[in-house]
């Protein structure tokens, strides 16, 4: 069992390196360029893309000092 959540987790890892700014980018777009419905889903997916990319962001700054 344990293996297997290590897997999930490392595909999960790497699915969102190459997809968060996909999403990040193209979720408002969807939203408020083409009228899409809100779906809480999501909306969710979007806020933990956003935090990704924040944490990249922090941990390139403090890599450099």
């Amino acid at each position: 069992m344990k293996k297997v959540l290590k897997e999930f987790y490392g595909a999960g890892i790497i699915f969102f390196y190459y997809i968060k700014w996909l999403i990040f980018i193209g979720l408002p777009i969807l939203y408020y360029g083409l009228d899409y419905k809100q779906n809480i889903v999501m909306n969710i997916l979007w806020v933990y893309c956003l935090i990704l990319i924040i944490k990249d962001f922090v941990v390139m700054f403090l890599k450099r000092r």
